[in-house]
C-alpha cells in the first residue's frame, strides 16, 4: 500500500499542526488509533463523531499500520 492510496487522510500545516487527519477535519489518525487501542469500538467512534464514516476509521487504521512498517535507518558519518 502506498501513501497515495490514503485519500481520506490529509496533512495540512494549518490543521492540528500538520498531523495526519481525517478529510481535513480536526480528527487525527492518532486520536482514532488511540481510541481503538483503548477499547472503543468502531460503532462507538461513529456515534461520538457523527461526521466521520466507517471508511475514515478503516483508512486511519491502515495508515497507522503502514507507518508502523516503515523503517528509518540512521546514517552515521564515518
Amino acid at each position: 500500500m502506498t501513501i497515495e492510496q490514503f485519500d481520506r487522510i490529509t496533512q495540512d500545516p494549518g490543521v492540528m499542526g500538520g498531523k495526519p487527519c481525517i478529510r481535513g477535519m480536526r480528527v487525527t489518525v492518532g486520536m482514532i488509533v488511540g481510541q481503538i487501542g483503548a477499547g472503543m469500538s468502531i460503532e462507538e467512534l461513529l456515534a461520538d463523531y457523527p461526521y466521520i464514516e466507517r471508511e475514515d476509521i478503516m483508512q486511519a487504521l491502515q495508515y497507522a499500520a503502514a507507518l508502523a512498517q516503515w523503517r528509518e535507518v540512521a546514517l552515521v558519518e564515518v
